[in-house]
């Protein structure tokens, strides 16, 4: 059984920082890409960053320059640095593993198993 969960969520003020983390267990593929997506209240679900099993990353433009994906493979753990954050960062904060471990494409319709999500809040 697969098993994702995300975590690190909470309350920040503009311009903090956060870090998310998630864990993947029970994954049955050696080389895999691992991304996060948020969803924001009323709105879609959308790719924030993705990280392949060679370390190559992608970001989606909004959090370019601000947030940092990276991976512990001895932990099967995946983080999520965020910095200068905004109030438009509010929402919650998927993390999703993926067999295509070659795309760096931030297409929710390519990612298939999901954890729970964290919530990320941002006050001004």
């Amino acid at each position: 059984q697969v098993l994702v969960e995300e975590s690190g969520g909470g309350l920040v003020q503009a311009g903090g920082s956060l870090r998310l983390s998630c864990t993947v267990s029970g994954y049955p593929y050696r080389q895999y890409r691992m991304a996060w997506f948020r969803q924001a209240v009323g709105k879609e679900r959308e790719g924030v960053a993705v990280i392949l099993s060679d370390g190559t990353t992608n970001y989606a433009e909004f959090v370019k320059g601000r947030f940092t994906i990276s991976k512990d493979n001895a932990k099967n753990t995946l983080y999520l640095q965020m910095n200068s954050l905004k109030p438009e960062d509010t929402a919650k904060y998927f993390c999703a593993p993926d067999p295509k471990s070659w795309s760096l494409r931030l297409d929710e319709n390519e990612f298939s198993t999901w954890g729970l999500g964290t919530h990320v809040a941002v006050f001004s």
